[in-house]
């Protein structure tokens, strides 16, 4: 009976989830459909564009670092092979002696590392003290924040995500970056934000609770003929606008610009292995169908004479 009661319990609970997913989505919890981009990495053969993660660390660097971490990533991996910075040789100038295809030689990445806008703590001193050094190539890449508790604070209680796995956490990875950063809007007629927040119709949400009250019946329902609008509000003002960052190479200076290089670089974060792991998937490839023609031939040449 002890059993039968606990399953009964556990379909209850899980038909009570599924009603209020579905009266959720019903009430207006739905958020517009990603905008579809065109990106280098996409598809079995595609590779990172080296271009675009420069400019799009750059734009990590100069806008998106001021709230978001990368935690998992060093300064040593933009250096390292299939990274933004990775040299095959150094540049003219650099002494015989530095290997520059190793990332804590590289001059690109050490200077990255002590020009960063963020220093690492470091310690204790012979004094017991924690103290503050220039980054090494061997540090992670500071966060902008010492704690959770400094960054809500920060942030009116709102904790900013770290940005090292992003592309990978989010349904539809760096289609839903990309639009979030392009799809700032203004906010619908219908409804009222509280100050600080910031529709975007890409972020999930449900705003059938900011309807305005001449838009709700007396139970709180939109009346007929109001739509909820599709998105919802978040604590983050539109990060990006035209010509806030100069590119040396001539590329466009525009949002779209910004947010498509800044997602290349972010999913080049959350992946930076891909292009080894799928040149090995296409020489496994390769090396079975050979193996397989082999088999069948032995195979047609073994039994040959039993026909």
């Amino acid at each position: 009976m002890k059993s039968i009661t606990i399953t009964r319990t556990l379909i209850f609970a899980a038909l009570a989830g599924l009603v209020g997913v579905t009266g959720a989505d019903a009430a207006g919890g739905k958020a517009k459909k990603v905008e579809h981009h065109h990106w280098h990495f996409a598809g079995p053969f595609g590779t990172y564009d080296n271009d675009a993660l420069q400019r799009g660390f750059q734009v990590y660097e100069t806008v998106c670092s001021s709230c978001h971490g990368v935690e998992l990533v060093y300064f040593r991996n933009l250096g390292q092979t299939g990274g933004p910075f990775h040299l095959d040789r150094c540049p003219t100038g650099v002494a015989d002696t530095v290997d520059c295809a190793n990332p804590n030689e590289n001059p690109v990445v050490k200077a990255i590392a002590a020009n960063y806008k963020f220093q690492v703590t470091d310690g204790p001193d012979d004094s017991g003290d924690m103290y503050q050094r220039a980054a090494l190539p061997a540090d992670r890449i500071p966060s902008p924040y010492p704690n959770e508790q400094f960054a809500r604070l920060a942030n009116n209680n709102a904790l900013p995500p770290d940005l090292s796995l992003i592309t990978k956490a989010r349904h539809h990875g760096p289609d839903y970056v990309y639009s979030l950063l392009t799809g700032y809007g203004e906010t619908p007629e219908t409804i009222e934000i509280a100050p600080g927040q910031y529709y975007n119709p890409y972020f999930h949400g449900d705003l059938s609770q900011s309807l305005k009250a001449q838009y709700v019946d007396e139970e709180g329902h939109p009346i007929d003929g109001v739509d909820v609008p599709l998105g919802g509000v978040l604590a983050m003002a539109p990060p990006l606008a035209d010509g806030i960052i100069e590119y040396t190479d001539g590329s466009p200076q525009t949002v779209e610009q910004y947010a498509a290089d800044v997602t290349e670089f972010l999913m080049w974060a959350a992946e930076p292995k891909m292009e080894a792991r799928k040149a090995l998937g296409l020489m496994s490839i390769i090396y079975l169908l050979i193996l397989a023609g082999i088999l069948y031939w032995s195979y047609r040449k073994v039994w040959s004479d039993q026909h």
